[in-house]
């Protein structure tokens, strides 16, 4: 395939609607348990800081990470689990997210060879919705110079 310098193509869409209330749910159920087994420690930390808000802020991450679920294919399996997905922050505080394990692998796998995957995450939330929308662009490496 050839590419053109600063090539770029959307390469999949994912987006989640998820109940804030169906978390608290969750948390007033199961807490620790429940929390432990979907969230990262950075997303588990963050929640721990805003007590008043905490379901909606993981309402935010559950469906971030159902989005990029979706986006690449899978849903939650093939080896794609919750924890490998972790949104985080990048410095200019835009949310992001920070992918490990299955979650790595599948997006290395959808993404073209000469490209490099950038994942796009929008987050937000009126209660009782929170609501998450991921695009996954990929951006063409440079081209090796031809001997």
């Amino acid at each position: 395939m050839r590419r053109g310098e600063g090539a770029r193509m959307i390469i999949a869409i994912g987006s989640d609607l998820c109940n804030i209330e169906r978390i608290q749910n969750s948390l007033d159920r199961f807490g620790e348990r429940f929390i432990n087994r979907v969230f990262t420690d950075v997303e588990k930390t963050k929640a721990a800081r805003r007590p008043y808000t905490m379901a909606g802020t993981l309402a935010k991450r559950f469906a971030a990470k159902e989005a990029f679920s979706k986006a690449v294919g899978t849903g939650f399996k093939a080896g794609v689990f919750m924890k490998d997905i972790g949104v985080v922050n990048a410095k200019s505080g835009a949310p992001t997210l920070a992918l490990t394990g299955g979650a790595a692998a599948r997006l290395a796998a959808i993404t073209p060879e000469g490209y490099q995957a950038v994942v796009h995450l929008t987050l937000t939330d009126d209660h009782p919705w929170a609501q998450a929308f991921v695009v996954i662009e990929a951006r063409a490496l440079p081209e090796k110079p031809q001997a």
